[in-house]
């Protein structure tokens, strides 16, 4: 099990306690690794209690908050097991599902992701962007990511390792493990609001992952300016006609002048966008060169073996 945490002070014991009680149910030996994803409330002083108390139980305290995609590459790089499963510690996702996820992972299927039938405890603003951004995202992409799923799945060992071998550092998890293809299943279920606590994926959060998942994985946006560059000149050319003959039926000064600032209007905002585009894919190139590592860890509890950084 991965479980990214951060600042979940007040959910993490009882998921835990629902974990380890799905979890010893399962006739598998397992491990729960938890990724502190740069806590500043009691969370990371009740996981190193969770990992005293239970040797199955290992926790990575990364040095600072690094971000929810990277917690979770963090914990599937330490991830020793035949298969992993991803969860998030705030039990909207629930653990009770984790069976029917192994129950296809012995059926033979390499990725067993879950899908969000009905999504309780969110506002409407949240459920239809989250609608939005996964048609938009497969129009976009010749990779089919799944609707309505997030990153709670089981994989495979070999679908793990691929993954770790992937460099990118602006890094969309969903969006890699469809990528990689493999054998898919599916399982939906009902996702729950949050047991307790307030959602760590703010608006900007989210436009920062739907960035990153669009550029990650697309370069159709690269040709957005060439259209609307085409656009903005039709429509330069049928305002100039258009002002041209007002003129010459009015001769007003006016019309000249309205000509001229909607054509510099209507440039301007052409060149602001394709700035705009390639500014986001710059970023992204600049971010893969500078050779930075993924996330750096601070200390980790009961681990077998220890990395402080991933490249």
């Amino acid at each position: 099990m991965v479980v990214p945490v951060f600042n979940e002070e007040d959910v993490i014991l009882t998921t835990h306690e629902r974990l380890t009680s799905v979890l010893d149910g399962l006739p598998l030996s397992w491990e729960i690794l938890y990724v502190d994803d740069g806590s500043n409330d009691a969370s990371p002083v009740l996981l190193d209690k969770l990992a005293e108390g239970d040797s199955r139980v290992r926790v990575i305290h990364f040095a600072r908050n690094f971000g929810h995609q990277l917690a979770i590459t963090a914990g599937i790089d330490a991830a020793m097991g035949d298969a992993v499963v991803v969860i998030d510690a705030d039990l909207q996702d629930p653990p009770d599902l984790i069976p029917e996820l192994v129950a296809k992972w012995r059926e033979g299927y390499d990725v067993v992701f879950a899908r969000r039938a009905i999504r309780f405890g969110e506002t409407w603003f949240k459920r239809a962007t989250a609608a939005v951004f996964y048609r938009v995202l497969n129009r976009l992409t010749d990779v089919e990511i799944p609707v309505d799923v997030g990153d709670f799945r089981l994989m495979d060992r070999k679908v793990c390792d691929v993954l770790r071998a992937l460099p990118e550092h602006r890094r969309f998890v969903r969006g890699l493990v469809a990528w990689m293809g493999f054998r898919q299943a599916e399982v939906e279920y009902v996702r729950q609001p949050r047991f307790a606590g307030e959602s760590k994926y703010p608006l900007r959060r989210m436009m920062r992952l739907a960035s990153d998942a669009v550029t990650s994985f697309s370069t159709r946006p690269l040709g957005w300016p060439l259209y609307a560059g085409a656009v903005a000149g039709l429509l330069g050319l049928l305002g100039f006609a258009a002002f041209a003959a007002l003129f010459a039926a009015s001769g007003k000064m006016m019309d000249v002048m309205a000509l001229v600032l909607s054509g510099v209007v209507v440039c301007t905002s052409a060149v602001l966008v394709s700035v705009g585009l390639l500014g986001l894919y710059v970023g992204n190139v600049l971010d893969e060169v500078r050779g930075r590592p993924l996330y750096i860890v601070d200390r980790a509890v009961g681990l077998r073996r220890e990395a402080s950084t991933r490249e």
